[in-house]
């Protein structure tokens, strides 16, 4: 049975759930939505930031939980009044997933798991949810790769998204469940703690003299701007209507992790650093060495990038700068 609205909610608005709200993505997200919408976030702030959401705290269409997705308890509390859930939460570092694989399937399958059987409970059906095209995929045969291309992880962060999908999958052929998951390029901008350019960042604040590039920088990713994936979210939403709806969500754009050190050092004003490569395959166990994700799906659904992925990386070492000071 639904849960009732909570006493002084506002009739005109529909109230959703952001899990991992308070997150990189996920406070972004929360931004949009509450234009629109009261929004409750769930996060246990293990890796996002009250700082993100400071522009909402006072906020009436705001309400925070501090909680994990693997607390039953914390789930039930977080979806009061709910009509739809936006899944943000995450462990979201593939390295940790290898070092720690029992832990990032508590947290990333059992914690998305609790929230399924949640939503299942209170008649709750419909879910956007940030998948990845990174992982999950693996090193497939089909570039641009397609959303019909099977699964193949190499990781166990993939591994878990993947996982989460099958039973995204389940939950509506079972439950009725209205469900998009957003397959997501490597997403970058404000507020990220994590990523190459992140690491470069902080290596260059350590030392302006060199920076270590892990892999020998032949990598190629595909990017997204942190406001188009936010814009292609809201696009996504409204097609929350019917069945399990998966979708690529990146910029249609790649590039190669030498070609970002030399960005970051031109932004940064350090043109002197030395570029060391460790030469590796690959960066770390489980990285897929090339994305190019098909997103010709989305574009038919009237989502467009707005933002140059090489723009993008020098919006985002603006903000790294004004937050964490110039690199001398």
């Amino acid at each position: 049975m639904r849960a009732a609205r909570p006493s002084g909610a506002d009739p005109s608005m529909e109230r959703v759930l952001v899990t991992g709200g308070a997150g990189f993505i996920g406070s972004h997200l929360v931004d949009r939505l509450i234009e629109a919408n009261e929004v409750v976030v769930l996060d246990d702030l293990s890796a996002g930031s009250m700082d993100n959401l400071a522009s909402n705290k006072n906020n009436r269409r705001f309400k925070f939980v501090r909680g994990s997705i693997t607390s039953e308890a914390d789930v039930r509390k977080a979806m009061e009044g709910v009509t739809k859930v936006y899944h943000f939460a995450a462990q979201p570092d593939v390295r940790l997933s290898a070092e720690r694989p029992i832990w990032d399937f508590r947290i990333n399958v059992m914690g998305s798991l609790v929230l399924l059987d949640a939503m299942r409970a209170r008649d709750v059906k419909r879910i956007v949810f940030a998948s990845s095209g990174g992982t999950v995929y693996g090193e497939p045969d089909a570039f641009p790769t397609p959303e019909s291309t099977a699964f193949r992880p190499i990781s166990n962060y993939g591994a878990a998204k993947g996982a989460v999908e099958m039973y995204l999958s389940s939950f509506t052929e079972l439950y009725g469940f209205c469900s998009v998951s957003m397959r997501l390029g490597n997403v970058i901008g404000p507020r990220s703690t994590h990523g190459a350019i992140y690491d470069f960042y902080m290596k260059l604040k350590r030392d302006p003299s060199r920076l270590e590039v892990l892999g020998d920088g032949s990598q190629e990713k595909a990017y997204l701007y942190v406001s188009d994936a936010v814009e292609a979210a809201m696009v996504l939403s409204g097609k929350v209507e019917k069945g399990f709806f998966p979708v690529n969500v990146s910029s249609g754009e790649r590039l190669k992790v030498s070609r970002i050190a030399e960005i970051v050092k031109e932004q940064i004003g350090t043109k002197s650093t030395k570029i060391e490569y460790t030469v590796s395959e690959r960066a770390w166990p489980g990285d897929v060495r090339m994305t190019d994700i098909d997103i010709s799906l989305l574009n038919s659904l009237g989502w467009k990038p707005r933002i140059k992925i090489e723009d993008g990386i020098r919006l985002y070492l603006n903000w790294l700068i004004q937050r964490y000071g110039p690199v001398t």
